[in-house]
């Protein structure tokens, strides 16, 4: 009786998964050109200055990057760890495509920001921006196209972006963490080591997960680490199986897909729209033309539209060429081309990086030129390659 179930199930939760972060892709495109509208409209004075109004200890901008968007990436750490312990990353024979195109799609960016900026050392904290993917914009564009995209690439690149999450998770512990404070961090492992305690003795309410979780931002955001790695720590400690070996359909009600599902709408379309609001708007006033062609913005726009397609496309190719994987499903080569070009809308986590990188307001909205340039022209390249190469599926449906 199990085993009919077990499907119907995860073809329902991918689909409520797929729907959510496209209809918040799109929410994130209106939301992202109202920024931009507002920063270089009459009340652009207003909107900047309330982003550093303080509220207790920290501005508005800093609650919104640092605490709002640390529920987005324990949102990031939830779908990470269920999709590679119990969906469509598994296995190594599903990892493998997604997962080699994500490097790829991470590697040839970072070669090209970094050759464009050699000469500059401090230009070269920005080497990652180009190297992520906005799952919720790229999805949102795909998302468009309805049956004439095959449900296996929606598949692929939902399952590439999380991977492209991962690393840009990595890359931001490594690579953008400040000095140390090594009391706090002691206290962040004593937190964790409560966590992974409530993991091993099957505590199933979400509660003390999430008062530990607390306490454990509270440590890293002391600690010099950034804040928001928090909410992927507590991600990986919350228990995924309420029964080890039960049917998979059982494990439904399990503390990671009930926070899971209680955090995909707030994060979809409050969070996630707060954040690109914030930080999306960039003043034009007094920028000239040579701001569009320095090597900085360049090298973020170039990283975005031509990395990622080299990047993903040339992996894909060597993997099949060489008999390691096979592409998805009914999709084509045109289709997959489309769909690397789509890997390059950056946005969200390119922002993220974006500010981790560098201190200065100025340099930072030259990165915001960088990623809204190459964002805008990967989003509509790869619509029109998705469009002239469509064809229409005789069963959509994931």
């Amino acid at each position: 009786m199990s085993l009919p179930i077990a499907p119907r199930r995860i073809q329902s939760t991918l689909r409520r998964f797929l729907n959510d972060e496209a209809s918040g892709g799109l929410v994130l495109m209106v939301v992202a050109a109202l920024a931009i509208l507002t920063a270089n409209s009459p009340i652009a004075e207003t909107y900047f200055h309330s982003l550093h109004v303080y509220i207790g200890p920290l501005s508005v901008q800093h609650w919104i990057n640092d605490a709002l968007m640390a529920l987005f990436f324990l949102l990031v750490g939830l779908e990470i760890k269920r999709e590679m312990l119990d969906g469509q990353l598994s296995s190594w024979s599903r990892r493998i495509l997604p997962g080699a195109a994500a490097a790829g799609g991470m590697l040839v960016p970072a070669f090209i920001y970094g050759a464009l900026n050699w000469g500059n050392p401090s230009a070269l904290r920005g080497w990652a921006i180009p190297t992520a993917t906005d799952i919720a914009f790229a999805l949102g564009v795909i998302s468009l196209f309805g049956s004439r995209v095959p449900s296996s690439l929606k598949i692929f690149l939902a399952a590439l972006a999380i991977i492209d999450d991962l690393g840009a998770v990595i890359v931001i512990a490594l690579f953008y963490t400040s000095d140390l404070n090594t009391m706090a961090l002691g206290g962040a492992a004593v937190v964790l080591a409560a966590l992974y305690g409530l993991n091993r003795t099957k505590v199933i309410a979400l509660w003390p997960y999430l008062a530990l979780g607390l306490m454990l931002w509270v440590l890293v955001f002391i600690s010099g680490v950034h804040a928001t790695l928090a909410g992927v720590m507590l991600a990986l400690m919350i228990p995924l199986k309420v029964t080890p070996g039960a049917p998979e359909a059982s494990h439904e009600e399990s503390p990671l897909h009930r926070l899971e599902n209680l955090l995909h709408k707030p994060v979809a379309f409050v969070i996630v729209p707060i954040f690109g609001f914030a930080n999306a708007g960039v003043s034009l006033a007094g920028i000239s033309l040579d701001v569009f062609t320095e090597p900085l913005t360049m090298g973020v726009a170039l990283g975005l539209l031509f990395g990622k397609l080299v990047g993903v496309v040339g992996t894909i190719v060597l993997l099949v060429k060489l008999g390691l994987a096979h592409l998805p499903a009914k999709a084509s080569w045109g289709q997959m081309t489309g769909t690397a070009l789509l890997c390059g809308i950056g946005f969200t986590m390119s922002l993220f990086i974006g500010l981790l990188a560098f201190d200065d307001p100025a340099v930072q909205d030259h990165v915001k030129i960088g990623i809204l340039m190459g964002s805008v022209a990967s989003g509509i390249v790869g619509a029109i390659c998705l469009a002239a190469f469509g064809r229409r599926e005789r069963h959509p449906d994931v």
